[in-house]
């Protein structure tokens, strides 16, 4: 089964993709790692990513294509969850089409919702644990009293730079002008399934579960 998780920053579609690996064997295909492993392979293809990267250009849909195909080519475990991409009209259109090649086809297209002030909330009040990674919040879970982290003891705390509203709100509207519209065209196509994305991490992916059966 061949996934795409749709969501506005911050929604966690990246959480559910770890739960699906572990629970399905599904491959995770992130634009991000998948440009940060070809950098460092040495192929051929690599090498015109790293050329790309490093004068500071962004890549192309043509490159993204090419690293998603070269995984389409390999063992797919329990299907692929595409993370990060599409992003755009053009890039679905591409997708579908490399799908096809394959012989595969797009099982399911979850579109994780969100309220934007919620969002805003859950996001800015959020910091986590520098020594080990335990995740906090100011308002649904704070630090104990003595200020100690519950899994490891320490009292390092670190908040990401961008889990500021100003830079949030910035990249949800990156997200409603460019990626949004692909709600519609999925829709159109009868593959996409929406769940409540602000429900706790258990109840989103049991929603996940019921939607791809």
């Amino acid at each position: 089964m061949n996934i795409i998780l749709l969501g506005p920053p911050g929604a966690g579609k990246g959480t559910q993709a770890k739960r699906l690996v572990d629970e399905r064997g599904m491959i995770q295909l992130s634009t991000g790692d998948m440009l940060r492993e070809a950098r460092t392979s040495g192929t051929d293809m690599g090498k015109k990513v790293a050329a790309v990267m490093d004068a500071g250009n962004l890549v192309t849909d043509e490159i993204v294509i090419g690293l998603i195909e070269e995984k389409l080519e390999g063992d797919n475990g329990g299907g692929f969850i595409f993370d990060g991409f599409p992003r755009t009209l053009a890039q679905a259109d591409a997708l579908g089409e490399l799908l096809a090649s394959h012989g595969a086809t797009l099982d399911r297209v979850v579109e994780m919702q969100v309220d934007d002030d919620a969002l805003v909330a859950r996001i800015t009040g959020r910091f986590t644990c520098g020594n080990c990674g335990e995740v906090y919040h100011d308002v649904t879970r704070p630090l104990p009293a003595d200020g100690k982290c519950v899994n490891c003891g320490s009292t390092d705390m670190k908040r990401r730079a961008d889990d500021n509203e100003e830079s949030l709100r910035t990249r949800l509207m990156a997200y409603y002008k460019q990626t949004s519209p692909l709600i519609g065209y999925y829709y159109a196509k009868g593959n996409l399934q929406s769940v409540d994305g602000l429900a706790s991490i258990d109840e989103v992916a049991h929603s996940i579960a019921e939607v791809l059966g």
